[in-house]
């Protein structure tokens, strides 16, 4: 049998097939999954929220549900809808990220990751983290940097000044490193984390930045990696020749999923997947469970306020049965 009807055979596992089933989802939703021949069961899963499944990082308690900081900071993959990010930024208020805050906390996500700025601006998250601590929030941020060749430590510092309880390079940037040759800055940025007590990772699109770190020998605590299943919007990425020749803004893939879920069956460190929405084009309901029955540790998730309670319902569902998942739990 075929690799493509293999990987087909698969997905299809995580599909609910039936007339009508669509009922209660958004147009959106309804649209999409029909364009992709998905259809999981309509509306919120039932049942109470009794809080998230707990794995560790390092000393680090984290939720397997995680909370993302890119639509918080109004980044948005809008694909040619020129007005997304914007429109996000508009809705996201600081008394709205506060709120996405709290009611995370409150039905069992104990952990956030978000975006420390640039050296040349400071980001919102920061800025809000301190109000809903002050507020009494205890919510912990691990922290996205960016580092460059010509300046490894700034945005580490600022996240190490600013309470977070872990760091790691930021996607892109872990890919420039390894596209570049230059693993040891990545092992001078994980080393540096480390020393200041914090849990240190290492982000990235490409496969290629887990296998070179992995290769080098550094000691990190944990690896951000992209997966999803590669139902997405256009073309596949698998039709690139190389790992690192999409244009930045096509990075939001997960390239080479199949690879990356080989590879990181040997991986000893935790793995925190993210993009596994692909920019919500996959639901929740295939995309949680195809993540945590292909490895991967925890999933950092952007969602709305008003998502919150159905993807901690879903997650759940999805962590109550790994009957497929091969790779050993690793956080």
């Amino acid at each position: 049998m075929s690799e493509y009807l293999n990987r087909r055979k698969f997905l299809k596992n995580f599909l609910i097939v039936s007339a009508g089933v669509t009922g209660g989802l958004s147009f959106e939703e309804q649209a999409l999954l029909a364009r992709n021949q998905r259809r999981p069961s309509a509306g919120v899963p039932e049942g109470d929220i009794k809080g998230l499944p707990i794995g560790k990082i390092g000393n680090v308690k984290i939720s397997r549900l995680i909370c993302g900081g890119n639509l918080i900071n109004g980044y948005a993959h809008s694909r040619d809808l020129m007005y997304v990010s914007a429109l996000i930024k508009h809705y996201f208020t600081d008394d709205k990220v506060v709120e996405t805050l709290r009611i995370s906390e409150e039905n069992g996500i104990n952990t956030c990751i978000m975006n420390t700025g640039s050296a040349s601006r400071d980001e919102n998250s920061i800025r809000n983290l301190n109000r809903y601590w002050k507020e009494g929030g205890k919510i912990q941020w691990i922290a996205q940097c960016d580092s460059y060749e010509h300046d490894l430590f700034t945005i580490v510092k600022r996240a190490i000044d600013n309470g977070a309880v872990g760091a790691f390079i930021q996607g892109n940037c872990g890919d420039r490193f390894i596209k570049n040759g230059q693993v040891d800055l990545v092992g001078k940025v994980v080393s540096f984390i480390k020393e200041n007590g914090l849990i240190a990772g290492v982000g990235g699109h490409s496969v290629e930045v887990p296998i070179a770190v992995e290769k080098a020998g550094i000691d990190v605590d944990f690896y951000m990696k992209t997966l999803h299943s590669g139902n997405y919007w256009s073309a596949t990425p698998q039709e690139s020749k190389s790992p690192f020749d999409l244009p930045p803004h096509d990075n939001m893939w997960s390239m080479n999923p199949e690879k990356t879920i080989e590879f990181m069956k040997k991986v000893k460190k935790p793995w925190i997947a993210y993009k596994v929405l692909a920019a919500g084009a996959i639901h929740p309901r295939i995309a949680f469970k195809y993540s945590f029955d292909m490895g991967a540790d925890f999933i950092n998730v952007g969602m709305y306020d008003f998502q919150i309670k159905e993807d901690i319902l879903i997650a759940n569902r999805a962590l109550s049965d790994n009957s497929q998942r091969e790779r050993l739990w690793r956080g």
